[in-house]
């Protein structure tokens, strides 16, 4: 076998390198159940959310399962003038678009886009518009139930 094309899939925890002659996207097509592999453009106006100039309004769900749901927040007008606690779930926030002030339990943090926040279950926090927010904020929120462990550090 002529090895042009090498893989790396992680199985059980362990990598293995698979080598292949054809690249392992090329495929006949998806026949069944390709809606599992889909492209959202966040920024199209049929996701916009209800938060968008409302403080008590709600993220737009995109997909759910047992473990995560996966939301878009977008944020332009108010600040969140309550406090919010997820008793449920673990709070990952990624900022994609403009800035947003984050006061929580454990200190306050600006999200620019690129940053990633991980409030932990049970921690009060809140939004609030800040000097670097643009028009339109846009952030995508994961409520993660299982317990999270940091390994960004591992190398």
């Amino acid at each position: 076998m002529t090895e042009k094309f090498r893989e790396l899939i992680t199985i059980g925890g362990k990598n293995v390198v698979i080598a292949h002659d054809e690249p392992p996207v090329r495929n006949a097509g998806v026949l069944e159940r390709a809606e599992i592999f889909r492209m959202l453009n966040i920024f199209d106006d049929k996701y916009q959310p209800s938060n968008f100039n409302k403080a008590d309004g709600t993220p737009l769900r995109v997909y759910t399962s047992d473990g995560c749901k996966i939301d878009i927040s977008k944020r332009s007008k108010e600040d969140m003038g309550f406090w919010h606690r997820n008793i449920d779930a673990h709070e990952v926030i990624i900022c994609i678009k403009g800035a947003l002030k984050w006061e929580t339990e454990m200190g306050t943090k600006t999200m620019l886009p690129g940053d990633m926040l991980v409030i932990p279950k049970g921690i009060a926090h809140r939004s609030m518009l800040c000097e670097q927010s643009a028009e339109e904020n846009v952030l995508i929120e994961l409520k993660v139930t299982d317990e999270l462990e940091y390994v960004g550090d591992n190398k």
